[in-house]
């Protein structure tokens, strides 16, 4: 026996070990698939969206799914989760790094930016809706392909009355996904001067705390906030480990550092939100995850609802650290996977819009191409058709026409065909008619529309 003869049994064997083996492909870890019968609830969370942005004045905006890597290090800030431990990175032939969007706000202002939008009328209001991306544990209502929608207003002052106006904004559109009682809780982390003798201050009380925990050989903070207490103490106050979040309880106020300015700032703030009397909780801990924001800062609950629906702020610095120049700004986000999760937990679900069809039937072939003609003819009338064409027994073709509802059956055959009629049957009643083709759209928009 030849060695090529040994090579040639061995690649048999190994084509029919292949034919054997079944491919199974799954959705990725974190990801899945958005079914026509769920989404139905990103469909009323687009309109909604659509509708609020409309309402006060928002222009959309889609940035690219894939921005340099060095945008969201410097925007978001290399300390934060998203960029230590959630990002998706990719390098390109060229040598560029690359990440999928793990949030917008960056790239928005990116796009202020670049295409000179501060030559336009200040402040730039600007909403988004679309899909984001994380390496983080998936769990109910988060996944690792996450879908936000987001509202931002940018340039102009940096007047309170905005920052009422986003959270205002915020609320409606929770509201209008028929969510109720809403729960906001809001604070300020003040500016660059008065924020950082807070810091010092909650270094001290961290330090002080965990060095007598440590004598007694325990651990009060997780290793990130070890780590965070030298490089980002405000993200101690964002972490959610059980110790952790049991010690942030006896930190220091930011309310009791912020500087004068940043307190009237505030201050206005909460009143405008009463002016139009939204509902509010101060947390003094409530510092958000990202770098880029100052002053104002707030997240959206609803009672029993688990995590933030969304939440946002001012970040009047983002502009400079992505290398524009000093632009008041602030927005918020919110998180649509969560907002759905809530809704099917609390079983709110929505009709999905659709307009009354009318069922295409045929007999014979010669019918099935007439057939096939008058879906097109109809919909240059506005008139939406179902069909199963590639049936060929018409009590078949009916029983779909009842399964979809459909309150109006067109029925075509030969003599129909021969004669350029068409028969109406009303599926409720049974009743039948017959019309000539020419006039069969106004004839159906007649009997659905009373037009």
């Amino acid at each position: 026996m030849t060695g090529i003869e040994i090579n040639n049994k061995e690649e048999k064997k190994t084509e029919k070990s292949s034919v054997k083996k079944k491919i199974s492909f799954q959705t990725p870890k974190g990801m899945r698939d958005l079914l026509p019968e769920e989404y139905v609830f990103w469909d009323k969370a687009l309109s909604a969206a659509s509708d609020i942005a409309d309402f006060y004045d928002f222009g959309r905006i889609e940035t690219p799914v894939l921005e340099h890597s060095a945008l969201f290090s410097h925007g978001v800030g290399m300390g934060t989760d998203i960029v230590e431990k959630e990002m998706y990175i990719l390098k390109t032939k060229g040598g560029d790094s690359l990440a999928l969007r793990p949030e917008s706000t960056a790239p928005v202002m990116r796009s202020f930016i670049e295409h000179g939008m501060s030559h336009l009328p200040q402040p730039v209001k600007l909403w988004y809706f679309g899909p984001h991306f994380r390496h983080e544990n998936p769990q109910a209502g988060r996944y690792r392909q996450l879908y936000q929608v987001g509202f931002e207003i940018i340039g102009g002052e940096p007047d309170p009355i905005f920052d009422a106006e986003i959270i205002i904004t915020a609320v409606r559109f929770v509201e209008k996904m028929k969510i109720k009682k809403i729960l906001l809780e809001i604070n300020s982390i003040g500016c660059r001067q008065c924020r950082n003798a807070y810091k010092k201050k909650l270094q001290d009380f961290y330090r002080k705390t965990t060095a007598s925990a440590s004598k007694r050989k325990n651990r009060l903070v997780c290793k990130d906030c070890e780590r965070r207490l030298e490089l980002n103490p405000l993200r101690l106050l964002d972490c959610k480990d059980t110790n952790c979040a049991e010690l942030r309880e006896s930190a220091p106020s930011i309310l009791d550092s912020i500087c004068s300015p940043c307190r009237e700032h505030f201050k206005e703030v909460l009143e405008f939100l009463d002016i139009v009397k939204i509902p509010y909780a101060l947390n003094p801990y409530l510092v958000r995850g990202l770098d880029y924001y100052n002053r104002t800062v707030f997240e959206i609950f609803t009672e029993g609802g688990g995590g933030a629906l969304g939440g946002g702020g001012r970040y009047d610095y983002l502009a400079e650290m992505i290398g524009g120049k000093n632009t008041p700004a602030v927005g918020v986000a919110l998180g649509i996977d969560r907002i759905v999760n809530f809704l099917k937990e609390k079983e709110i679900n929505y009709e999905p819009k659709r307009k009354e069809r009318v069922f295409i039937a045929h007999v014979g072939d010669a019918a099935k191409r007439k057939a096939f003609a008058l879906i097109e003819e109809l919909y240059k009338n506005g008139i939406k058709t179902s069909s199963a064409l590639g049936k060929d027994s018409l009590q078949a073709q009916l029983k779909v026409a009842d399964r979809l509802n459909c309150p109006i059956a067109l029925i075509l055959g030969q003599k129909e065909v021969y004669e350029e009629t068409i028969i109406i049957r009303d599926m409720k009643t049974g009743t039948q008619e017959n019309v000539p083709t020419g006039k069969v759209a106004e004839e159906i928009k007649r009997k659905l529309y009373g037009k």
